[in-house]
């Protein structure tokens, strides 16, 4: 599904403390737990929030198989991520939060569905997937946002990018979604890509210590 308009920018609400917005790729299934387990043990730590969105998984893989309207395939997706996230909280002691008021410090996992309903603002198109929804809500808390994958982040012509800027990436297929681009040039908001799979790397990121690549918007 290909999409002609783009996500207006987003309205910039601080709720509570400035935090970290963690977008867990569905693409780690296998790792997620220890991710999830080293970031509380992280956050228990420091008395940082950290309010982790989930991606689609296999879950949205069963949305696209079944090739629904655009319409439908949109909540069908973000239902997707809750699924997800019910999965990441399993076993984990992960508070499940389904708004953007945090209780308080550590970390959360967010349940996007009944938050995207209140404030439908994103376009309802596959270009559009759990990448730009992170973002949305990095940008509503006005936090830092932190993409974790199974990738060491951006390649352009076979070479991994360190940093480079957001317009750089319009209309090229890479490990982040099609609107996301836009959406930081939009927001002047960046986003930090980090490889899941390799044990450190994310909390080294939470540190500042970024092992991937940075876009900046």
């Amino acid at each position: 599904m290909q999409s002609n308009f783009s996500a207006p920018p987003c309205e910039n609400d601080l709720i509570g403390k400035i935090m970290i917005i963690l977008k867990l790729g569905g693409s780690l299934i296998q790792s997620a737990k220890r991710i999830i387990k080293d970031v509380t043990e992280y956050s228990n730590s420091t008395g940082e929030t950290i309010l982790i969105v989930p991606g689609g998984s296999i879950f949205a893989d069963t949305v696209r198989k079944a090739n629904p309207s655009q319409e439908a395939a949109h909540w069908m997706a973000i239902l997707a991520m809750e699924q997800y996230g019910y999965y990441l909280a399993d076993g984990t002691n992960v508070k499940l939060i389904d708004s953007l008021e945090i209780p308080g410090n550590g970390t959360y996992i967010l349940l996007p569905y009944n938050l995207l309903k209140k404030n439908d603002k994103l376009p309802h198109t596959w270009d559009v997937t759990s990448d730009t929804i992170a973002a949305w809500v990095a940008c509503k808390l006005k936090a830092r946002f932190i993409k974790v994958t199974d990738v060491d982040g951006i390649y352009l012509n076979g070479t991994l990018q360190n940093e480079l800027k957001a317009e750089e990436l319009i209309g090229k297929e890479t490990c982040v979604d099609a609107e996301l681009p836009n959406f930081l040039l939009k927001n002047n908001i960046n986003c930090e890509i980090v490889n899941g799979n390799c044990p450190g790397r994310v909390v080294n990121a939470l540190k500042d210590n970024i092992t991937g690549t940075l876009i900046k918007g």
